[in-house]
Protein backbone atom coordinates (compact mmCIF):
# COMPACT_ATOMS: atom_id res chain seq x y z
CA UNK A 1 0.00 0.00 0.00
CA UNK A 2 1.17 3.50 -0.82
CA UNK A 3 2.06 6.02 1.88
CA UNK A 4 -0.65 8.69 1.70
CA UNK A 5 0.57 12.28 2.08
CA UNK A 6 -1.09 15.68 2.45
CA UNK A 7 1.11 18.59 1.31
CA UNK A 8 0.57 22.13 2.60
CA UNK A 9 2.46 25.15 1.27
CA UNK A 10 1.25 28.62 0.43
CA UNK A 11 3.21 28.70 -2.84
CA UNK A 12 1.59 26.77 -5.67
CA UNK A 13 4.90 26.16 -7.42
CA UNK A 14 6.31 24.64 -4.24
CA UNK A 15 3.28 22.36 -3.81
CA UNK A 16 3.55 21.27 -7.42
CA UNK A 17 7.23 20.49 -7.01
CA UNK A 18 6.67 18.50 -3.83
CA UNK A 19 3.81 16.57 -5.43
CA UNK A 20 5.94 15.70 -8.47
CA UNK A 21 8.82 14.51 -6.30
CA UNK A 22 6.61 12.42 -4.03
CA UNK A 23 4.34 11.00 -6.72
CA UNK A 24 7.45 9.87 -8.60
CA UNK A 25 8.22 7.55 -5.68
CA UNK A 26 6.72 4.09 -6.25
CA UNK A 27 5.37 3.81 -2.69
CA UNK A 28 4.18 7.38 -2.00
CA UNK A 29 0.97 9.10 -3.12
CA UNK A 30 -0.07 12.73 -2.53
CA UNK A 31 -3.78 12.59 -1.67
CA UNK A 32 -4.36 16.26 -0.90
CA UNK A 33 -2.91 19.75 -1.19
CA UNK A 34 -3.55 22.91 0.79
CA UNK A 35 -2.43 26.49 0.31
CA UNK A 36 -3.02 27.60 3.89
CA UNK A 37 -2.84 26.12 7.36
CA UNK A 38 -6.56 26.08 8.06
CA UNK A 39 -7.26 24.10 4.89
CA UNK A 40 -4.34 21.81 5.72
CA UNK A 41 -5.84 20.93 9.09
CA UNK A 42 -9.27 20.30 7.52
CA UNK A 43 -7.78 18.00 4.89
CA UNK A 44 -5.62 16.16 7.41
CA UNK A 45 -8.54 15.51 9.74
CA UNK A 46 -10.80 14.36 6.91
CA UNK A 47 -8.34 12.27 4.90
CA UNK A 48 -6.25 10.91 7.82
CA UNK A 49 -3.08 10.61 5.69
CA UNK A 50 -0.08 8.60 6.80
CA UNK A 51 2.07 11.75 6.74
CA UNK A 52 1.40 15.50 6.66
CA UNK A 53 4.07 17.65 5.03
CA UNK A 54 3.64 21.21 6.33
CA UNK A 55 5.44 24.41 5.45
CA UNK A 56 6.11 26.77 8.37
CA UNK A 57 4.87 30.05 6.90
CA UNK A 58 1.27 29.84 5.69
CA UNK A 59 -1.70 32.23 5.83
CA UNK A 60 -4.69 31.89 8.20
CA UNK A 61 -2.89 29.30 10.31
CA UNK A 62 0.89 28.85 10.24
CA UNK A 63 2.58 25.48 10.07
CA UNK A 64 3.33 25.44 13.78
CA UNK A 65 -0.33 25.87 14.79
CA UNK A 66 -1.43 23.46 12.06
CA UNK A 67 1.00 20.90 13.46
CA UNK A 68 -0.30 21.44 16.98
CA UNK A 69 -3.86 20.96 15.74
CA UNK A 70 -3.23 17.51 14.26
CA UNK A 71 -0.23 16.25 16.24
CA UNK A 72 -0.06 18.23 19.47
CA UNK A 73 -0.23 16.97 23.07
CA UNK A 74 -4.01 17.48 23.21
CA UNK A 75 -4.69 15.34 20.12
CA UNK A 76 -6.04 11.87 20.90
CA UNK A 77 -4.93 10.24 17.64
CA UNK A 78 -2.03 12.40 16.40
CA UNK A 79 -0.95 12.32 12.79
CA UNK A 80 2.65 12.15 11.64
CA UNK A 81 3.87 15.60 10.61
CA UNK A 82 7.11 16.51 8.88
CA UNK A 83 7.86 20.22 8.69
CA UNK A 84 9.59 21.37 5.54
CA UNK A 85 10.73 24.96 5.23
CA UNK A 86 12.88 27.35 3.24
CA UNK A 87 13.59 29.38 6.34
CA UNK A 88 16.54 28.11 8.35
CA UNK A 89 15.30 29.86 11.49
CA UNK A 90 15.85 27.98 14.73
CA UNK A 91 12.89 29.37 16.63
CA UNK A 92 10.41 28.27 13.94
CA UNK A 93 11.66 24.72 13.69
CA UNK A 94 12.03 24.27 17.43
CA UNK A 95 8.48 25.52 17.98
CA UNK A 96 7.21 23.08 15.35
CA UNK A 97 8.92 20.17 17.11
CA UNK A 98 7.42 21.27 20.41
CA UNK A 99 4.03 21.38 18.67
CA UNK A 100 4.34 17.69 17.81
CA UNK A 101 6.19 17.49 14.50
CA UNK A 102 7.97 14.20 14.05
CA UNK A 103 10.81 15.71 12.05
CA UNK A 104 11.88 18.53 9.79
CA UNK A 105 13.72 19.21 6.57
CA UNK A 106 14.87 22.20 4.60
CA UNK A 107 13.41 22.50 1.11
CA UNK A 108 16.83 22.09 -0.46
CA UNK A 109 17.14 18.62 1.09
CA UNK A 110 16.59 16.92 -2.27
CA UNK A 111 14.22 14.19 -3.49
CA UNK A 112 16.01 11.28 -1.82
CA UNK A 113 16.02 12.81 1.65
CA UNK A 114 12.42 13.96 1.25
CA UNK A 115 11.33 10.42 0.40
CA UNK A 116 13.30 9.02 3.32
CA UNK A 117 11.69 11.50 5.71
CA UNK A 118 8.18 10.59 4.57
CA UNK A 119 8.87 6.87 4.85
CA UNK A 120 10.45 7.29 8.27
CA UNK A 121 7.48 9.30 9.56
CA UNK A 122 4.99 6.80 8.15
CA UNK A 123 6.83 3.99 9.89
CA UNK A 124 6.80 5.71 13.28
CA UNK A 125 10.42 6.73 12.91
CA UNK A 126 11.80 10.22 12.28
CA UNK A 127 14.35 11.83 10.05
CA UNK A 128 15.80 15.13 11.21
CA UNK A 129 17.88 17.10 8.73
CA UNK A 130 21.51 16.49 9.79
CA UNK A 131 22.50 19.98 8.61
CA UNK A 132 20.51 21.66 11.35
CA UNK A 133 20.01 19.07 14.10
CA UNK A 134 23.03 19.79 16.28
CA UNK A 135 23.01 23.56 15.82
CA UNK A 136 19.29 23.86 16.42
CA UNK A 137 18.96 21.68 19.49
CA UNK A 138 22.21 22.79 21.09
CA UNK A 139 21.31 26.47 20.64
CA UNK A 140 18.04 26.04 22.47
CA UNK A 141 19.62 23.89 25.15
CA UNK A 142 22.07 26.75 25.78
CA UNK A 143 19.31 29.36 25.90
CA UNK A 144 17.18 27.21 28.21
CA UNK A 145 13.41 26.96 28.46
CA UNK A 146 13.10 28.74 31.79
CA UNK A 147 12.74 25.47 33.69
CA UNK A 148 15.21 22.60 34.12
CA UNK A 149 14.62 19.56 31.89
CA UNK A 150 12.55 16.83 33.50
CA UNK A 151 14.47 13.98 35.10
CA UNK A 152 13.72 10.40 34.04
CA UNK A 153 11.29 8.50 36.24
CA UNK A 154 13.86 5.71 36.35
CA UNK A 155 17.62 5.78 35.68
CA UNK A 156 18.65 5.06 32.10
CA UNK A 157 20.63 1.92 31.44
CA UNK A 158 24.01 2.10 29.69
CA UNK A 159 22.45 0.78 26.49
CA UNK A 160 19.65 3.34 26.70
CA UNK A 161 22.24 6.09 27.07
CA UNK A 162 23.88 4.80 23.87
CA UNK A 163 20.56 4.75 22.04
CA UNK A 164 19.80 8.25 23.34
CA UNK A 165 22.98 9.64 21.77
CA UNK A 166 22.33 8.03 18.38
CA UNK A 167 18.76 9.32 18.31
CA UNK A 168 20.01 12.82 19.18
CA UNK A 169 22.35 12.67 16.18
CA UNK A 170 19.43 12.00 13.85
CA UNK A 171 20.00 8.29 13.23
CA UNK A 172 17.09 6.15 12.05
CA UNK A 173 16.24 2.85 13.72
CA UNK A 174 17.96 0.87 10.97
CA UNK A 175 21.11 2.98 11.26
CA UNK A 176 21.15 2.54 15.04
CA UNK A 177 20.77 -1.21 14.71
CA UNK A 178 23.70 -1.39 12.30
CA UNK A 179 25.87 0.97 14.34
CA UNK A 180 25.33 -0.84 17.65
CA UNK A 181 25.10 -4.35 16.15
CA UNK A 182 21.68 -5.08 17.62
CA UNK A 183 18.35 -6.07 16.07
CA UNK A 184 15.77 -3.59 14.85
CA UNK A 185 13.24 -4.89 17.38
CA UNK A 186 15.76 -4.29 20.18
CA UNK A 187 16.23 -0.70 19.03
CA UNK A 188 12.48 -0.13 19.02
CA UNK A 189 12.19 -1.64 22.49
CA UNK A 190 14.90 0.65 23.88
CA UNK A 191 13.33 3.73 22.26
CA UNK A 192 9.94 2.83 23.73
CA UNK A 193 11.59 2.49 27.14
CA UNK A 194 13.30 5.89 26.71
CA UNK A 195 10.00 7.56 25.87
CA UNK A 196 8.40 6.07 28.97
CA UNK A 197 11.25 7.02 31.29
CA UNK A 198 11.62 10.54 29.91
CA UNK A 199 7.89 11.20 29.64
CA UNK A 200 8.10 12.13 25.96
CA UNK A 201 6.03 11.11 22.94
CA UNK A 202 8.52 10.68 20.11
CA UNK A 203 12.18 10.47 19.16
CA UNK A 204 12.40 14.18 18.37
CA UNK A 205 11.59 14.95 22.00
CA UNK A 206 14.17 12.32 23.02
CA UNK A 207 16.75 14.23 20.97
CA UNK A 208 15.77 17.57 22.50
CA UNK A 209 16.06 16.10 26.00
CA UNK A 210 19.55 14.83 25.18
CA UNK A 211 20.65 18.33 24.20
CA UNK A 212 18.88 20.04 27.07
CA UNK A 213 20.65 17.77 29.56
CA UNK A 214 24.01 18.38 27.84
CA UNK A 215 24.47 14.74 26.92
CA UNK A 216 25.17 15.85 23.36
CA UNK A 217 27.08 18.90 22.24
CA UNK A 218 27.65 20.24 18.71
Amino acid sequence: MNIRVVVADDQEIARTGLRMILDAQPDIEVVGEAGDGRRAVELARRLRPDVCLFDIRMPHLDGIEATRSVAGPAVDAPLAVVVITTFDLDEYVYAALRAGARGFLLKDAGPDLLGQAVRAAAGGDALIAPSVTARLLAAFADSGRGTPPAQPIEALTDREEQILLTVARGRTNSEIAAELHISLSTVKSHIASLMTKLGVRNRVEIAMWAYETRRVRP
